[in-house]
């Protein structure tokens, strides 16, 4: 299994009663691996903050993190910035406690593995999530080449609308 791009473990038996608020920022090198991870230009900052607190027999996270990342227009291929703030959200559980039922707004708990949580893990997986798939840099539309030519539906032609 391969090291994460990003990895801050944080243990969490025992946490604290009060909770605990932790800020991670990613270097260099985690930014070019998390850059080409997710198929981007450049990644010139990722900070996450993090506030975790017990939750039934586990813990909740709750966060957000920030980045600034170069993406490919999907429609002139240029390259251009981008800010993500992305809201995190996750609870964990040990793996022999019985999870609650799931409710509509959330998700199962993941799985609390030796008393740890990975905090680089976690912002790297949600600012994955932030990325629009197809972006676009502001104020680009695509517009087809004008010397297409018309688009004839076969359908059109076995009912004699179009021409042939």
């Amino acid at each position: 299994m391969s090291e994460p791009e990003f990895s801050r473990p944080l243990r969490v038996e025992p946490l604290p009663k009060n909770g605990l608020e932790e800020t991670i920022e990613a270097n260099e090198a985690e930014r070019e691996a998390l850059a080409k991870l997710n198929n981007l230009v450049g990644i010139s900052r990722v900070k996450a903050q993090f506030r975790v607190a017990k939750w039934r027999r586990g813990v909740k996270v709750e966060g957000e993190v920030k980045a600034h990342v170069t993406q490919t227009c999907v429609v002139s291929l240029e390259p251009f910035d981008t800010e993500i703030e992305e809201p995190i959200e996750v609870r964990f559980l040990p793996p022999d406690a019985k999870a609650p039922e799931a409710e509509d707004d959330t998700d199962a708990p993941d799985p609390l593995i030796d008393g740890k949580i990975d905090l680089g893990a976690l912002a790297s997986e949600f600012l994955t999530l932030a990325l629009d798939p197809y972006p676009r840099k502001p104020g680009v539309a695509f517009e087809p080449p004008a010397n297409l030519a018309p688009e004839v539906s076969p359908f059109g032609r076995l009912k004699g609308d179009e021409p042939d």
